[in-house]
């Protein structure tokens, strides 16, 4: 299909621009922006006046829920979700029921999630069978099936040899592994990040040290073996200057950031408020603090939504045993923009973390940009307009967030997913 979006101002984050273009579609690839090529007819015009036209929003985690946990969510929910918060890139941890560690397994979620043509899902194999640790997975078989890299989702490896050797493996074929610095035995059964209130609450605590001990072995085993790692979910000012260190010293790693995380910090907490029952758990406002600085200096590659749905029966229990997670791609560009907004930082540097960011993180060359001969996914969204965070306004079977009630700005107008409409709110 033609289309022409019309009259919107066009962001590049990856250049950092900003300008008032038109851009015409075709064959899902972007054939020319600013004037239309000869003999161009738009079957479809959308337009675009008053609004802005980015790439469509990578997210770095993303969980669906399928296969075995559809009482949680759906691939068709959650994808309409993504639609909805402009997202046209999403990876999806292998913590699913069974564990995404067969080729097949990843098959027929590719295969589900190509019938449905909305956005594109990126799957993180298992780096180890069951993620129990101990038996490394046939990463070939699982690239070939679909996996963009190997992951242990949030369960940590306790064997480092066998941590190592997966690393040994992944270096041979030049493969991503995604790992959660948390130490297996610091960070077991924690509900909170250690400190004043976690004591004052009487919750059982996960210190910073969990964090930054796990990246201390992970950066020495990326030392010994070469391979690329991306960290997942760092939460802690010590945390993120150890990634400073590293990436100063060369080493092929690369992080990221929940969304939850540039906003909230323990104390909204609350009374037991099950509703920021997160993980990693949220930290001080120093911790926070570093986070926006380490986004704005680079050293944190990109934010995440960290999109769990959770059912709503376990965040009725007390906190402690209330599900981590909350839903988040459909927050994930508002929640962004009030960073944004809050910390002065100009809309393409914002948008860059969610688009070309996380597209290099990923190697997707075609994603994440606004170019001509590109693959036509976009955002076009309105960036004046506020919307309130209720859960008849989510589209996730997930309604799950610590920010019900707030008003956000920017709203999501269309989506178009390799060169069709795939979303429209008028």
């Amino acid at each position: 299909m033609k289309i022409h979006i019309q009259g919107g101002t066009l962001i590049d984050p990856a250049a950092g621009t900003e300008q008032q273009q038109d851009v015409f579609i075709a064959a899902g690839k972007i054939v020319a922006i600013g004037n239309a090529p000869a003999d161009f007819h738009a079957a479809k015009t959308v337009d675009a006046r008053g609004l802005h036209i980015a790439p469509g929003l990578v997210d770095l985690s993303a969980r669906l829920r399928e296969p075995g946990y559809e009482h949680k969510a759906t691939l068709e929910s959650e994808m309409a979700a993504a639609l909805a918060g402009g997202v046209t890139s999403l990876v999806c941890p292998p913590d699913t029921d069974p564990t995404l560690d067969e080729p097949g397994l990843v098959e027929m979620l590719k295969f589900r999630a190509r019938n449905l043509n909305q956005a594109h899902v990126y799957p993180l194999g298992a780096l180890t069978v069951g993620l129990k640790g101990q038996v490394i997975t046939e990463m070939v078989e699982l690239t070939e099936a679909g996996c963009v890299g190997f992951s242990q989702a949030d369960v940590p490896i306790v064997d480092t040899q066998v941590l190592m050797r997966a690393l040994q493996y992944a270096k041979t074929y030049s493969y991503t592994v995604w790992l959660r610095p948390v130490d297996a035995y610091l960070g077991k059964g924690g509900v909170a990040a250690s400190g004043a209130l976690a004591s004052r609450l009487g919750l059982s605590g996960v210190p910073v040290s969990a964090e930054t001990i796990a990246l201390h072995t992970i950066f020495e085993l990326v030392r010994v073996t070469g391979a690329r790692v991306h960290l997942s979910h760092l939460s802690s000012a010590a945390g993120i200057a150890l990634m400073r260190a590293a990436k100063a010293e060369g080493l092929p790693v690369s992080c990221d950031v929940t969304v939850n995380h540039v906003h909230l910090i323990d104390l909204d907490i609350g009374y037991f408020d099950a509703q920021f029952r997160l993980d990693p758990p949220l930290r001080q406002q120093r911790d926070r603090e570093a986070i926006r600085a380490g986004l704005l200096d680079g050293t944190i590659d990109a934010i995440c939504s960290d999109h769990t749905p959770v059912d709503e029966d376990e965040k009725l229990l007390p906190f402690a045993e209330a599900t981590p997670g909350a839903t988040g791609l459909e927050l994930f560009l508002s929640l962004t923009l009030k960073w944004a907004d809050e910390a002065g930082v100009p809309l393409a540097k914002a948008l860059n973390r969610i688009t070309a960011a996380p597209a290099q993180v990923l190697e997707l060359p075609a994603a994440g940009r606004i170019a001509v001969g590109a693959v036509a996914d976009l955002c076009v969204f309105d960036r004046h307009a506020h919307w309130r965070v209720e859960p008849r306004a989510l589209k996730s079977q997930g309604h799950n967030t610590p920010f019900l009630g707030y008003e956000l700005p920017a709203r999501v107008r269309a989506t178009i997913v390799s060169g069709h409409v795939a979303f429209e709110q008028r």
